[in-house]
């Protein structure tokens, strides 16, 4: 079948054949392979964002491929298989949504975020020890993504500001301990009070309702753009970048930002 992953079984299989597959793929393990597969997946969010419609199959296949492998090494090994992978997803995915496939009533979509926060949360209580309602967040996330999904997890049994004001007091504060810090001449205590600052303002993001990863990737996308609007105006100019005093570097920035909002 045209739509079948055996084919791409049966390629990474060869792949990784003693004799006759390839030496690269040979060589890899499951940590090796990690910033391969983080860097596919900024890859595919990326053609997202830029609805770079025409570049996303090649990148999700990119992706598919991180999962094949590591299915194939753990075969190797004799842990589990790719069939496994897709029977324990299948029986969650059902398992978390009973308004399709048990009696559960159907909600709107924030109750059913709520809903599936719950089943979530009693899954981690299932079996074996107990486990905290931070379990399982892994520290490999990019920082932001974590501080949100650690600060939402608190949230959901009550540890949270009630709105946004009491955020933006928090932020103030912060501040004014970084400023202490800084005044103080303490290195490591800037350092701490300055992920305090990156820790409240990822809290501001979510009681706004921002994407805080999302937003600072976006950031820094018109950085680069304004900034490469930059560069180009000065050497049509016959500027060079190195020699800009600050108001000229001012007065750049502030052409790009007008071409380019």
């Amino acid at each position: 079948m045209a739509n079948s992953i055996e084919p791409l079984l049966r390629l990474m299989a060869q792949l990784r054949h003693s004799r006759h597959g390839c030496a690269w793929d040979r060589a890899q393990t499951m940590a090796s392979l990690t910033p391969h597969t983080l860097e596919e997946a900024h890859e595919v969010v990326d053609c997202i964002e830029r609805e770079a419609w025409d570049e996303l199959p090649d990148e999700l296949g990119d992706l598919l491929f991180q999962v094949v492998f590591y299915a194939q090494l753990a075969a190797e090994a004799q842990r589990f298989d790719f069939t496994e992978v897709v029977q324990r997803v299948v029986a969650k995915l059902t398992r978390r949504h009973p308004h399709i496939f048990g009696d559960a009533a159907p909600l709107e979509p924030a109750a059913q975020r709520q809903r599936w926060e719950e089943l979530k949360a009693a899954e981690r209580r299932m079996g074996g020890a107990p486990r905290g309602e931070l379990a399982g967040i892994p520290r490999a996330m990019p920082a932001l993504a974590r501080a949100a999904k650690l600060q939402g997890r608190a949230a959901h049994v009550g540890f949270d500001w009630p709105a946004t004001g009491p955020v933006l007091e928090k932020l103030d504060e912060e501040l004014a301990e970084l400023q202490a810090a800084r005044s103080a001449g303490d290195a490591l205590a800037v350092a701490a009070e300055m992920g305090d600052v990156l820790f409240t303002c990822v809290n501001l993001a979510r009681h706004l309702g921002v994407d805080a990863e999302r937003a600072l990737r976006l950031a820094n996308t018109r950085f680069e753009q304004r900034f490469e609007q930059m560069e180009a105006r000065a050497q049509d100019a016959g500027q060079s970048l190195e020699g800009l005093d600050a108001g000229a570097w001012e007065s750049l920035w502030k052409q790009a930002k007008a071409a380019l909002g």
